[in-house]
């Protein structure tokens, strides 16, 4: 790997790290913020819906926006954006202020995705292994958020995450000004790109947008409902904890679970024929989101440890596949609408799985986000259908 190369996934993989830690910060802050603002679970879950919406909503627009100004130019806005957002969140006096700043904050990070796995695609020659480190690095942003939200909270506020992370992101954005040189996208010749797709075969990408949209809303109404999930089930372990600090560090253990489901992924995805391998990973999700829903204490931590190994599993597949799919000159868009379906259009699973936990229980939610499953099995099938026909 080149020092260009190093530097390039250093940077995108911090960028990874924060957007991801930014955005499961809440998550584990329902149980204080609940108490603080006295709301209930159905306007926390369309809180988080709001904010998500934004993250997916942004996607396209940035998407189309990197074929003309260029990655480099995205992950600064994307950067200071979101640094000025948090801030915002972190000096909320009010719950209206602190939706505000969250759509906001949603908004700036969705520009990262189309720029940061653009650029890893255009920039890396071994693209599934470039892919697994920046996703490990979202991972441990995953990991990050849930646990530096809570223990901040009990040490500090809970507002203090926001103001470490928006700091975190303005140093980001420092080091992207001096160590990425700034050239015009349209200088940049195709020849010298990576992994320079020349055609895009769009059934296998339209089927894999309604497989990974599918996937996104599981992952939201299990993310979203996982921390007080935690806090309410897992009374035999750690009693001494608070239910609080629970929903922060059980968390924590699944999103670090998913780095090993990173390199899992990254390791079949080179040897495995990819949409073959996608199928059985969604299918693996299964079993695990239903024992997650009917058990509790050590079988829920250990079928949650393995939801996390097998959920990240798939995103370093499919990133490649997206590459594979598209044109180079495309290829933010093709990110772009991928994110915006996965995060934007799955932000509703999170609003809709308040319903289901203030009515029928949080148990249920994660039942629920199985069934959500099979769908995407299906759209998988026939994207590995349309792969075998081009």
């Amino acid at each position: 790997m080149t020092r260009f190369e190093k530097i390039i996934l250093s940077i995108t993989g911090g960028s990874h790290l924060s957007v991801h830690a930014l955005m499961l910060a809440l998550p584990s802050l329902i149980p204080i913020i609940r108490n603080e603002f006295n709301v209930g679970l159905t306007t926390l879950g369309f809180l988080v819906t709001v904010s998500a919406f934004m993250f997916g909503l942004g996607a396209i627009p940035a998407g189309w926006a990197e074929k003309r100004f260029g990655g480099r130019q995205l992950l600064l806005i994307y950067q200071i954006g979101s640094s000025i957002s948090a801030l915002i969140v972190a000096l909320s006096g009010s719950f209206q202020m602190m939706v505000v700043g969250l759509g906001l904050m949603g908004f700036f990070c969705s520009i990262y995705h189309p720029a940061g796995l653009t650029l890893i695609s255009h920039r890396i020659k071994i693209l599934t292994k470039g892919m697994a480190i920046h996703g490990i690095f979202g991972s441990t942003g995953s990991a990050l958020g849930p646990i530096l939200a809570t223990s901040l909270a009990a040490i500090i506020s809970w507002r203090a995450s926001y103001a470490f992370l928006g700091i975190f992101n303005g140093l980001l954005a420092i080091s992207t000004f001096f160590a990425i040189p700034y050239q015009k996208r349209s200088e940049i010749p195709e020849d010298e790109f990576e992994n320079h797709g020349k055609s895009t075969n769009k059934p296998a990408l339209i089927f894999y947008y309604l497989t990974n949209m599918f996937m996104g809303m599981a992952y939201y109404g299990f993310t979203t409902f996982m921390p007080v999930h935690f806090a309410e089930n897992t009374d035999i372990i750690l009693p001494s904890i608070s239910g609080n600090m629970k929903a922060g560090i059980f968390p924590t253990m699944v999103f670090i679970a998913g780095v090993g489901g990173q390199l899992i992924g990254a390791r079949i995805g080179e040897r495995f024929h990819k949409p073959t391998v996608l199928i059985f990973i969604i299918m693996a999700n299964i079993p695990f989101l239903i024992l997650m829903g009917y058990t509790s204490d050590l079988i829920l931590i250990l079928s949650s440890i393995m939801l996390g190994i097998t959920y990240f599993s798939n995103q370093p597949i499919g990133n490649t596949l997206i590459a594979e799919f598209t044109h180079s000159q495309n290829r933010g868009l093709g990110y772009g609408i991928s994110f915006f379906l996965s995060f934007g259009i799955g932000s509703f699973a999170a609003g809709f799985s308040g319903l289901i936990a203030e009515n029928m229980g949080i148990s249920t939610v994660f039942p629920a986000m199985a069934i959500l499953l099979i769908p995407s099995v299906i759209f998988a099938f026939l994207m590995k259908r349309a792969v075998g026909t081009t």
